[in-house]
């Protein structure tokens, strides 16, 4: 039985990238049935100033799966990201980077050996932005002891069932007291009571 993947082409290099990806991935004989969905600047007309429209999200809840090729955000106004949008309706809060380096592969640094896990929901991706008067502009970062506690949770599994010796985390709590403080708190806590 084909595995069903949800393939939004994006726009701009997206259906360039996507397409490529889509030939690698069936070149390894995984049985894949896409279902193509548009998402962007370009479907808002036909879904109501919505770039990413509910059958999308349904979709992807549906199949559990999704290929995105990059989406544009408009600078300075226009419409939310895409991808900010997927991240809070999918609940997708970590964010994992690879970093490595290879045997033969020229690159500045050697022996890079590294993963990167972000909190991809809240923080300044809350996206609350406020004029407070003309020419003066906030933008709060949110923190909450939930999504704190789980981001550091989900780094610990991650490094430890992958057998990695260390674990770094990074922070700005002699800045941001209160937000960064309170990661930071319950970073260590994770660290405390579960490992």
């Amino acid at each position: 039985m084909p595995h069903r993947v949800v393939l939004i082409p994006g726009d701009g290099t997206g259906p360039e990238l996507t397409e490529a990806t889509r030939r690698v991935l069936e070149a390894t004989g995984a049985e894949i049935e896409w279902d193509v969905r548009e998402a962007g600047a370009d479907v808002m007309e036909r879904h109501g100033g919505n770039p990413l429209p509910p059958d999308v999200l349904d979709a992807i809840r549906e199949a559990g799966c999704a290929l995105k090729g990059p989406i544009t955000t408009p600078i300075g106004g226009g419409f939310r990201s895409v991808n900010v949008a997927l991240r809070k309706e999918l609940d997708m809060y970590a964010q994992v980077r690879p970093c490595k380096s290879y045997a033969g592969v020229r690159t500045r640094f050697d022996d890079v050996d590294l993963i990167i896990v972000r909190e991809n929901t809240e923080g300044l991706y809350s996206g609350i932005e406020n004029e407070v008067v003309p020419g003066v502009v906030t933008s709060l970062k949110v923190a909450s002891q939930v999504a704190c506690m789980r981001i550091a949770r989900y780094a610990f599994r991650y490094a430890t069932r992958r057998q990695r010796k260390k674990i770094t985390v990074f922070h700005k709590a002699n800045i941001m007291k209160l937000s960064d403080g309170l990661f930071l708190d319950c970073a260590r806590r994770i660290h405390d009571d579960e490992y």
